[in-house]
């Protein structure tokens, strides 16, 4: 038939009745472009859709996943809890320290365009030594067990999925190795790669991680899923015959495969991530982004402070908690302190800071006004702390009559 005769045919000529089931392949279908597509579509049951999140958009494991919350500060030398909320760097054998810090994701690149304004970012040190065999340094976001447990994930079935998805940029261009772990019963790893990174450029990277019959994690508020991105790790952490993508015992010398050492022994050279989603089912949908006051109330669920935002915890800020207060007894105050925004994991250590009046660098000093003058005074933690409220006794003076303060509760994991 030519195409005249089949221009010629009348609408309507062709019923569905005519038509053979079989007639209309999957190869057909999968080829249908979008201008074969016009006007309305037809309505689909959402019942029908498979791989979306089940509010209609991505539910997000990870707290503070775009990088926007850093109550500690910006910039540290020190590893730890130190910067951006949740995350840390961790290892061992450095020359010379790691520097992490808050860094800013620079406009016109994507992931900017996507909404993405900050990220963790680790700058080496000169290690002067190279990279030795018991050297090691990574990034680590942990989860409560709980929040795993409850997530919906059937982590005990190789058919139940998760799905992590991260930016990730290197002044070095390199493969880097990372792992999962689960920390409940006897620990498991699953091992992936980000693949080769080209220098100074972000990149995209989604795995796509089943359950597993092996794995436990209980409901509780410990420490029961762990990420860890390897920058580098020295051959006593490391084994070539380590498989990824595929869970297995967890053991210290088999951690990853073998680490490519370029990074580690380029000075000063940076490694930054930002939009970490960890969610269920087998896609990575658009990232969930969430205010700056959601993200915040999350996290002071693992530390809180009584700075406003951009002060790092320090004493002598003029800003400060102040109220009125008499000793009980001499010179003996107690049942002084001040209500938790949001109620912790668990209940927090604590680190008092003294106020521009009565000044100190001494920790866990608190200012106080004796009737005639401000000083400073050892304030002790009180056993009847909690998740809820922090309260505080010590020595002081008889005629105490204000007090002024402010505090950094942590209860990470």
């Amino acid at each position: 038939m030519s195409q005249t005769e089949v221009q010629l045919i009348k609408a309507d000529a062709v019923q569905t009745t005519d038509i053979a089931n079989s007639a209309v392949t999957d190869a057909k279908i999968s080829a249908l472009t979008s201008s074969k597509l016009t006007g309305a579509l037809p309505a689909i049951s959402g019942a029908s859709l498979t791989n979306l999140p089940a509010s209609g958009r991505a539910h997000n494991l990870i707290i503070n996943g775009a990088m926007q919350v850093a109550q500690r500060g910006t910039s540290s030398t020190s590893s730890g809890y130190q910067t951006v909320d949740r995350i840390i760097h961790t290892g061992t054998g450095w020359d010379e320290a790691i520097t992490q810090s808050q860094s800013d994701v620079a406009s016109g690149t994507t992931p900017y365009t996507l909404g993405f304004r900050k990220a963790f970012k680790i700058q080496n040190g000169n290690q002067t030594s190279g990279a030795g065999a018991a050297d090691e340094l990574g990034i680590r976001y942990s989860i409560e067990a709980q929040d795993v447990s409850n997530s919906g994930w059937n982590y005990l079935s190789s058919s139940s999925y998760i799905t992590l998805s991260f930016w990730v940029k290197s002044s070095v261009a390199q493969n880097f190795y990372g792992y999962l772990l689960t920390l409940d019963g006897t620990m498991q790893r699953y091992a992936f790669e980000t693949g080769s990174l080209t220098a100074d450029t972000w990149t995209k990277v989604t795995k796509t991680i089943p359950g597993n019959s092996n794995i436990t994690i209980d409901n509780d508020i410990n420490e029961g899923f762990r990420i860890e991105w390897r920058v580098f790790a020295g051959t006593n952490f490391t084994d070539s015959g380590v498989s990824l993508n595929t869970w297995a015992a967890f053991a210290s010398g088999t951690r990853t495969p073998d680490s490519t050492s370029t990074w580690y022994t380029t000075n000063d050279a940076t490694f930054e991530i930002t939009g970490v989603q960890l969610e269920l089912g087998q896609t990575a949908t658009d990232f969930e982004h969430r205010s700056y006051s959601e993200e915040l109330l999350r996290c002071e669920r693992y530390c809180q402070t009584s700075f406003e935002k951009g002060q790092a915890p320090v004493y002598g800020v003029t800003k400060c908690i102040y109220n009125d207060g008499r000793p009980y007894t001499s010179s003996y105050v107690s049942g002084f302190g001040a209500e938790y925004r949001t109620e912790m994991r668990a209940t927090p250590s604590v680190t008092f800071y003294t106020s521009n009046n009565g000044a100190s660098s001494d920790a866990n000093d608190v200012s106080g006004y004796n009737g005639s003058g401000w000083a400073e005074y050892a304030a002790n933690l009180h056993s009847s702390s909690s998740t809820k409220r922090v309260t505080f006794d010590g020595n002081f003076h008889s005629g105490i009559v204000l007090y002024q303060f402010n505090y950094k509760a942590e209860a990470e994991l």
